[in-house]
């Protein structure tokens, strides 16, 4: 559906048995070529890729704010993030190489740093096109095939970026686009032909496509949900940590997955902190996300926009206090009335054991929590089953890197909040998953190891 207007945008057939086992095969006699080429070589056809893109960087955003329903302000960031990430494993792409180890008496051995074949790629509708190229970047880099299965929810721009690879030079069939819901996934994790399974999404699922996975003995990346905190001491500059908070929360509706919802200030700003935070939220413009000052579009649909209204009806009744927002928006434009729209909520007066506080939202709703020694805000920050990200405001710059050492998160920020550059290696500890994507670090999970053991001398026989 379109999120913006409510409006029936298309309609896709969903991939079955059939389609699925057309794109593995594809993706197979694509990866034959693609895997003799050299990292040189394919490098170059990544460069061209991530360049098309960002010729293209207006189009692909303005259909990325119609497929998903955020501001085209971010969604032009969203591809801007797709291309340098196109481009840095482009870049990694000629380095890849094993090592040579000597051994005694001349002998040696060497590792080898091969692909693992056709690697299917499962995203969420948050970022579907930033998604996709996380996932394509190494595994391309790498030398392997890819089928990708965007959300049912967002499926457009995926399509694009299969056109784009091919007009790039890849090889026909190495990057696929399959379309479909959770049995289409299932079909994707149980084809014998495919190699690996990288899934984006939540934790609930997550689960599943381990267990299938098990069963083929094939390796996982999950990057699955968060509840990560945001920790404001009180000698922290207030302006940037307000602005942290609004990053930590606002971005894309509230959808993100690593989006610090638990905002621990330390009691003596309390007060200052929250009305300030409050006064900035309320200031946020929503609507319209293909207008160029909208900061917060529309949520992706009905039955999400219901779940969030839901959470927040239960945080009241729990005790919290609605400091501001919360409530349904309708834009002034009639063609955009049945879009799925709220206002920015701050949650105030919360406790750790509301479910507002425990539970994964997924919207636009910040909860604010007291607390008054570090100690006491680390024991707390890390009871959770997750651990995606954390964050920390404070000038202390000791504080800082002892906080983030304490913090059970795979993704920490110290004076800011969700940077994603990709460079850095991005996934979560505990039920957030495994596996990291970005950075070197994702080579590991697109490549294995071969190891060659050479005798340059008679065989040394026990017999």
């Amino acid at each position: 559906l379109k999120t913006r207007s409510g409006r029936v945008l298309c309609k896709l057939p969903c991939s079955g048995e059939k389609e699925v086992d057309l794109a593995v095969q594809s993706a197979k006699a694509a990866f034959k070529i693609w895997s003799q080429m050299s990292g040189m070589e394919r490098c170059r056809v990544m460069l061209e890729a991530a360049r098309i893109i960002r010729e293209q960087r207006e189009e692909i955003a303005t259909m990325e704010t119609i497929n998903n329903g955020k501001s085209i302000f971010e969604a032009r960031v969203d591809i801007d993030i797709s291309w340098q990430c196109l481009e840095y494993y482009a870049g990694l792409a000629g380095s890849l190489a094993g090592e040579h180890i000597q051994l005694p008496g001349g002998s040696f051995g060497y590792t080898r740093r091969e692909p693992l074949g056709v690697c299917v790629g499962i995203g969420a509708w948050n970022y579907p096109f930033q998604i996709a190229c996380w996932k394509s970047g190494p595994a391309l880099a790498c030398g392997n095939a890819m089928v990708f299965k965007p959300s049912p929810f967002t499926p457009i721009s995926v399509v694009r970026l299969a056109e784009i690879f091919t007009e790039a030079g890849v090889p026909k069939g190495l990057f696929n686009v399959v379309q479909g819901g959770a049995a289409t996934g299932q079909l994707l994790c149980q084809h014998p032909d495919v190699a690996k399974i990288s899934f984006t999404g939540s934790v609930p699922t997550g689960m599943k496509i381990m267990e299938m996975a098990a069963k083929g003995i094939k390796p996982v990346t999950l990057e699955l949900g968060g509840k990560s905190p945001l920790i404001i001491f009180s000698d922290a500059d207030l302006e940037n940590a307000v602005k942290g908070a609004l990053m930590a929360n606002f971005l894309t509706q509230g959808e993100v997955c690593c989006n610090g919802t638990r905002v621990f200030v330390e009691r003596k700003i309390l007060d200052t902190f929250t009305k300030e935070v409050v006064k900035r939220t309320q200031k946020i413009k929503v609507g319209d996300p293909l207008l160029e000052d909208t900061r917060m579009g529309a949520l992706i649909n009905r039955p999400h926009l219901n779940r969030v209204q839901g959470f927040i009806k239960q945080a009241k009744e729990q005790g919290a206090e609605v400091l501001c927002g919360g409530d349904p928006y309708v834009p002034d434009d009639p063609k955009l009335k049945n879009g799925y729209y709220m206002r920015p909520c701050v949650l105030g007066n919360c406790k750790d054991d509301m479910t507002c506080v425990k539970e994964e939202i997924f919207g636009p709703v910040m909860a604010i929590l007291p607390f008054d020694t570090e100690e006491e805000v680390l024991e707390r920050a890390n009871a959770t089953k997750f651990g995606l990200a954390g964050g920390v405001f404070t000038r202390d710059i000791q504080k800082a890197h002892r906080v983030v050492a304490a913090l059970k998160a795979g993704m920490c920020f110290i004076n800011n909040y969700n940077v994603s550059p990709v460079e850095l290696p991005f996934g979560g500890y505990k039920s957030s998953g495994f596996g990291r994507e970005n950075g070197r670090a994702a080579i590991e999970y697109y490549s294995q190891l071969k190891t060659v053991c050479v005798e340059m001398g008679d065989v040394e026989s026990v017999f």
